[in-house]
């Protein structure tokens, strides 16, 4: 076909033709099929293509991307081009709206907005330290453990199966034991410090359970000051619920709700430490709804010491990220409410 047109376009031009045969071919004697107009010459028959009769005009984008495939690299861009070539366009949906955050039905803010703050006294400069007394009201620890998600519940479960397997059920008793016994004699040292504004008594530095922590925590106290209260009992009186705060005081100049943890595992971030941040927003709402407590609080912050040694991780939670957090306490609390 491709010799046919080639002729007819010479046949229309006689001139060209005549020079074409002109050519002195004494010089190099070439094959005379080149100029061969018909397949009669040839000793194969020529195959006959069975796809030359296709309408290659209208599934030019097809041939194309299937001839070319072998010769350039796939890309998404052309996957996509592909995909809709053979089965067409995506259908168009719209983008799904962002599910609003969910509140409380019984939402109260977290700065009380009826409490009056009176004018500082100095007559006192001790840390308040208030009993915590048995009443039916739910504390803080057991809301949170009986509303735990699905999800941190597996993976507390899996922990717990994986440590009894390698220490059995009376070792891991033992070692659970022992974890709350050092989280006693640390706070117990730190209360310490912060009632004599000294260093640990000697016999705590060198206790082993926990000398690692108080050396863990040595550059978090430097920030520390104006203590205003030490393992003391709070309650909200709107809310019904109560807790024990581990301390109250300033942390580089912001008063703070200070949860104090030990851990021998790091804990960098605040996501690693599950639903403490929920602890503290719940005893700052609880501080501010308290009438004994003549002040109050915004921020937060966890402190994770370290039975090695290791600098702790403090993690300060301000204003907002407070606030936050105090939203999601209020959900586990009325989930709380709803299942008692």
């Amino acid at each position: 076909l491709i010799r046919m047109k080639f002729l007819q376009l010479l046949s229309r031009k006689l001139g060209k033709l005549e020079m074409l045969f002109q050519i002195p071919f004494c010089q190099k004697q070439f094959p005379y099929v080149c100029l061969a107009t018909s397949t009669c010459l040839y000793s194969k028959k020529k195959k006959v293509n069975s796809y030359e009769h296709v309408d290659q005009e209208k599934y030019k984008n097809l041939v194309y991307s299937v001839t070319s495939y072998k010769t350039s690299a796939q890309t998404p861009e052309t996957i996509s081009k592909e995909n809709n070539l053979l089965y067409g366009p995506p259908d168009k949906h719209r983008t799904p709206v962002k599910a609003e955050t969910k509140i409380s039905k019984n939402w109260i803010p977290l700065i009380n907005p009826n409490k009056r703050i009176p004018l500082p006294n100095s007559d006192s400069n001790l840390p308040m330290k208030i009993a915590l007394e048995k009443t039916k009201m739910p504390s803080v620890t057991r809301i949170l453990q009986q509303t735990i998600p699905p999800q941190q519940a597996f993976y507390l479960e899996r922990w717990k199966q994986k440590m009894i397997l390698e220490l059995g059920t009376d070792g891991f008793t033992e070692y659970t034991k022992k974890l709350f016994l050092q989280g006693e004699l640390f706070h117990a040292a730190l209360e310490s410090i912060f009632m004599s504004e000294e260093m640990a008594t000697k016999e705590q530095r060198e206790d082993i359970a926990i000398s690692g922590y108080l050396s863990s925590v040595q550059h978090v106290l430097k920030d520390i000051s104006e203590v205003k209260a030490l393992e003391s009992a709070v309650q909200h009186e709107t809310l019904q619920y109560l807790g024990l705060v581990d301390c109250v005081a300033k942390y580089r100049g912001q008063l703070c709700v200070i949860d104090w943890k030990t851990s021998e595992k790091p804990k960098p971030s605040l996501k690693n430490t599950f639903d403490n941040p929920l602890q503290v927003a719940a005893y700052i709402g609880a501080i501010n709804h308290d009438a004994n407590y003549d002040f109050q609080v915004s921020c937060g912050l966890i402190v994770v010491a370290y039975k090695n040694g290791s600098p702790a991780h403090p993690h300060f939670m301000g204003p907002d990220l407070c606030s936050q957090y105090w939203n999601k306490w209020l959900l586990r609390l009325e989930e709380y409410v709803d299942r008692n």
